[in-house]
Order: C-alpha cells, then structure tokens, then sequence
C-alpha cells in the first residue's frame, strides 16, 4: 500500500513514547511503501531538526532515505489543490502522482479534499491510518 505521510504525523510517530509509534514501527517493518519527494524530504528534515534536534533529525533522514519500501516520485503537475496553505500541496502531487492509497495527516487544510472528486486524494487522520496497519 502506498501513502504519503505529512510531517505532522511523521514528527508524532518518532518518540516511543508516542500513541503513533505504530505507524513509524510499521514503516520501519515495511509494512506499507512511502512516496516522498525531494521537497518532502527537505520539509521532513528541516521540522525534525526543529522539534527533536540535529543528531535525531539525521537519523531518521538516513532510515528514510535508505529504506527499500520508500518510493522517490517525480512531480510533473502542480495541482494547486490547497488553497489555504499552499506549502502543503507538495504532500498533495505526491499522493497524485505516486496514486498513493492514503494522505496521512492531522492538517485540518487538507479537509478541503473531500469536496474535489479528480483527481481523487483520498485523506487519513493518524488514528485512522494507524488502526488499519494494526488491524
């Protein structure tokens, strides 16, 4: 199954500690293809360094970069889908042009994908996303 997991959700599924460590303990037993782009990657970096510093950040940039079930899509279409945050449509033509399963996000601006019929995204909150892996 392919997805594409928004920062949010990645950040929350790090610590151990999290409600959300299934889903990065899932990704890291492949049980589920992530789709990421450069940008993605840049964004992933630049939040993780943020919230859980550079050491951490490198990590886990090197477990996702490495990692056989991650998938490195090429954009071709801007879709421009978002409206009211604009950086999230990077998570929005990955999911498009990878034909991902699922958006995984928290992001409340993504909701506005519920009302466009094509190209169809279809949208996950974390607790959704992690009760099907664990199901």
């Amino acid at each position: 199954m392919k997805i594409v997991l928004d920062t949010n959700v990645l950040l929350v599924s790090i610590s151990s500690k999290s409600l959300y460590r299934p889903i990065f303990e899932a990704f890291i037993s492949e049980k589920f293809e992530l789709c990421v782009t450069t940008d993605i990657l840049f964004e992933y970096e630049e939040i993780i360094k943020k919230h859980m510093g550079e050491t951490i950040s490198d990590i886990i940039m090197q477990i996702i970069e490495n990692a056989p079930n991650v998938s490195w899509i090429t954009k071709y279409y801007k879709w421009n889908l978002v409206k009211n945050d604009p950086d999230d449509n990077k998570f929005v033509d990955c999911a498009i042009a990878c034909n991902a399963k699922y958006l995984v996000s928290n992001d409340k601006h993504f909701n506005v994908l519920q009302q466009i019929e094509f190209p169809k995204v279809t949208v996950l909150k974390a607790n959704e996303f992690k009760d099907r892996i664990l199901s």
